[in-house]
């Protein structure tokens, strides 16, 4: 625990006048960023008696170990600046807005040649049309399903789209008029891409023009007596009316407002927000937050605001009115920042009469069931976090709580395929973006004798990371380097992608999966790279014991402790990791293809082909010649192609599941860092249904590869 007056700022240092600031731990971590109209009088309060500051407040300020800051020129850059540097460092001390669940949302891919129609959830993609959220996926399926037939978009997937192109035959939406089929040329991209404009249009609340425009067709086509038309005409006309009426209309005056409640107490809070557009209730949406900060009601909506419109990709979603229960402390600079975002003037208001308050009331009300749906599900969850790391640090005999707990696993098939995982848990909660694979080489690229040797070699690549980013961004971390630096380069950076070096940072507490011998692994590992500073342990599997380094007996936690369900959680995490990385290598390493014994042949060039012919079978049916156009081919290649293909000719066994149609990912395979260790990443996450390789799904659901799992007692631990 640090002691402020250590890192507290000279007098007359600090200037007055508006900036952004920012409190970093020992290891250079930002820990929270703040905005002030005056950093002066601001970072004074931080530096009082003790007593006299709000515990977390204190626990903040004891924890970090600098502080720093960035002058600005007016208050809204101040809270501009502030929004991007919260969503950058993810300070573990500012309030944070987790959604309830991952709402919906209807997005048109407006950035494509041919813009797609889907359901997306989580971050937002630039170039991306976005309505919503809704509250259910099949509310958007079902308004989407309406609206084709007379904006008939394109929704299917790459894959689907690119093999409709290469058969020359589009999808059954395209015989049923459901889709303009541009895979096959029906429409071409500009046609389609107004088309796809027509669609975001009558989705933004511009639905009485098209009503108007269809109505005009079908007199016209009435007029000409031609009735088919007339009919077809006026059935889209009902259409768009059922469509129009799933919104009901709520404010008759036609508002495009938001409209946010709160509800909570001193420790968290829920948060709601109806969008309402052309006085319909377009979606809702829904927060929980955490109370890590001292902060009133009026701090919240501004960094509610903050975080729901700066994360937005398009200003459009700003809307004219935003409807808040308490005003903020800077409304005008908050209304300056907002109009700008928007393009026109936003007003940011608190409602007191009429349809507006009543709806207000309405989300408030909203707000509250959501505050007690959450603590039924969660009921002492913020307790329960806290006893947990206080558990583990009294067993372990741990100075401080360990709030950064690192878990290691190992998995492999009798030897192979040898993968490692690293998850990390924070706060007691998962940190999924800082999870990190290993694969196992040993001494001669073959793989580690044992679990041992491979949990000795994990333990060693990843704190040799550590230990180097550390070095190369200490002057960085701790602010010693030239004063003209970036002043948003706060933490540990790497200089070839912008991002923050995650490695540079070290755990409280190591906790790998097994018992004595891998733990005397680790512990040798840590001792050869002389670091002392990090505690570490061990879970049996047999009897949930943990285990210390050079101890004959292990700490038994009782069954019932929160301590120890939080380590079975992390090494339960740690070991489905663990598998996952092993099943997915061990999938790549089986699979063989008819073009890898082709000379001359490599995986860049079997890429292109595939890409080129779409599958092998069509690659089958070419020619010499034709193979020989393929950009990086040769004659003698393409001869050498044709001759491999003729002698399999007839085994559909021996083609194999790499064999994939165009569009497919091909995975490099792994390759050493700079360091010479294999690259540790985070696996992508695909939806349901889909390979590891990134293979598009089935169109039924299963998988494009399905995987059996081996004997039992075939993978490690």
């Amino acid at each position: 625990m640090a002691d402020p007056a250590t890192y507290r700022p000279a007098p007359g240092e600090i200037p007055d006048s508006p900036g952004v600031y920012r409190f970093r731990d020992e290891h250079g971590r930002v820990i929270y960023v703040g905005k002030a109209k005056s950093l002066r009088q601001r970072l004074s309060s931080y530096f009082q008696d003790l007593s006299g500051l709000h515990p977390r407040t204190q626990q903040m300020v004891t924890t970090a170990a600098s502080v720093q800051w960035t002058v600005v020129g007016t208050e809204v850059e101040a809270l501009a600046l502030e929004y991007s540097w919260i969503k950058e460092f993810d300070p573990r001390f500012n309030v944070k807005y987790r959604d309830d669940k991952s709402y919906p949302y209807l997005a048109v891919t407006m950035a494509d040649e041919f813009p797609r129609v889907q359901v997306m959830r989580g971050a937002k993609r630039k170039g991306t049309r976005y309505f919503g959220p809704y509250a259910h996926a099949w509310a958007i399926r079902e308004t989407v399903d309406l609206l084709l037939r007379v904006f008939p978009v394109r929704t299917c997937s790459a894959g689907v789209f690119k093999r409709a192109h290469q058969q020359g035959r589009p999808c059954l939406l395209g015989y049923i008029d459901k889709c303009s089929a541009p895979c096959v040329g029906r429409i071409t991209p500009d046609d389609h891409h107004q088309l796809a404009q027509d669609f975001c249009d009558f989705m933004a609340g511009d639905t009485a023009k098209f009503t108007r425009r269809l109505t005009q067709r079908m007199k016209a086509a009435a007029a000409e007596l031609d009735y088919e038309q007339a009919a077809r005409l006026r059935d889209d006309i009902v259409t768009l009316e059922r469509a129009t009426e799933r919104n009901a209309v709520v404010l008759a005056d036609g508002t495009d407002a938001d409209i946010f409640a709160l509800a909570g107490d001193e420790l968290e809070a829920a948060v709601q927000v109806f969008h309402v557009r052309d006085g319909r209730i377009r979606g809702q949406r829904g927060w929980v937050v955490e109370k890590v900060e001292d902060i009133d009601d009026a701090t919240l909506v501004e960094h509610l605001l903050q975080q729901v419109y700066g994360a937005e990709e398009e200003n459009a979603a700003v809307p004219r009115e935003v409807l808040v229960p308490t005003l903020p402390p800077d409304v005008d600079q908050v209304q300056v920042w907002l109009g700008g975002l928007r393009g026109s003037r936003v007003q940011v208001r608190v409602p007191q009469r009429g349809d507006k308050r009543e709806l207000a009331a309405t989300v408030h009300r909203n707000a509250e069931h959501a505050l007690v749906l959450h603590r039924t599900r969660r009921a002492g969850d913020l307790t329960t976090r806290s006893q947990a790391l206080r558990e583990i640090q009294e067993a372990l005999d741990l100075s401080t709580a360990p709030l950064r707990i690192e878990c290691y696993d190992v998995s492999h098939n009798q030897g192979t395929y040898q993968s490692a995982s690293m998850v990390v848990f924070e706060d007691g909660m998962a940190r999924k973006s800082e999870y990190r694979l290993f694969t196992v080489r040993g001494p001669e690229g073959q793989g580690a004798r044992d679990d041992t040797a491979a949990m000795h070699e994990v333990i060693t690549r990843r704190f040799r990371r550590y230990l180097a980013e550390r070095s190369d961004s200490r002057d960085v971390e701790l602010g010693l380097g030239d004063e003209e630096d970036d002043p948003r380069r706060s933490g540990p950076i790497d200089e070839a992608t912008g991002k923050p070096v995650r490695f540079a940072y070290p755990p409280n507490l190591v906790v790998v999966d097994g018992g004595p011998p891998q733990v005397a692994a680790a512990a040798a590992a840590l001792a050869e790279l002389g670091i002392d500073d990090v505690a570490l342990c061990g879970l049996a599997k047999r009897l949930e014991e943990v285990w210390l380094p050079g101890e004959a007996y292990p700490v038994i936690l009782q069954r019932s402790s929160e301590g120890l369900y939080l380590l079975q959680r992390l090494r339960d995490e740690a070991h489905r990791f663990a598998i996952t990385a092993h099943r997915r290598r061990r999938s790549k390493g089986m699979t063989a293809s008819v073009l890898d014994d082709v000379p001359g042949l490599g995986p860049a060039r079997r890429a292109a082909l595939l890409r080129h012919f779409g599958s092998v079978k069509r690659l089958r049916a070419a020619s010499a010649e034709e193979i020989a156009t393929v950009q990086g081919m040769g004659e003698r290649t393409a001869q050498a192609v044709v001759a491999a293909l003729a002698t399999t000719a007839g085994s559909a066994q021996q083609v194999a599941v790499t064999d994939e149609p165009a569009g497919t990912r091909v995975d490099a395979p792994d390759a050493p860092d700079a360091q010479g260790d294999v690259r540790d990443e985070v696996p992508e996450a695909g939806p349901p249904g889909t390979a590891a390789t990134g293979r598009e799904p089935h169109p039924l659901g299963r998988p494009a590869v399905t995987e059996e799992p081996g004997p039992a007692g075939m993978l490690g631990p």
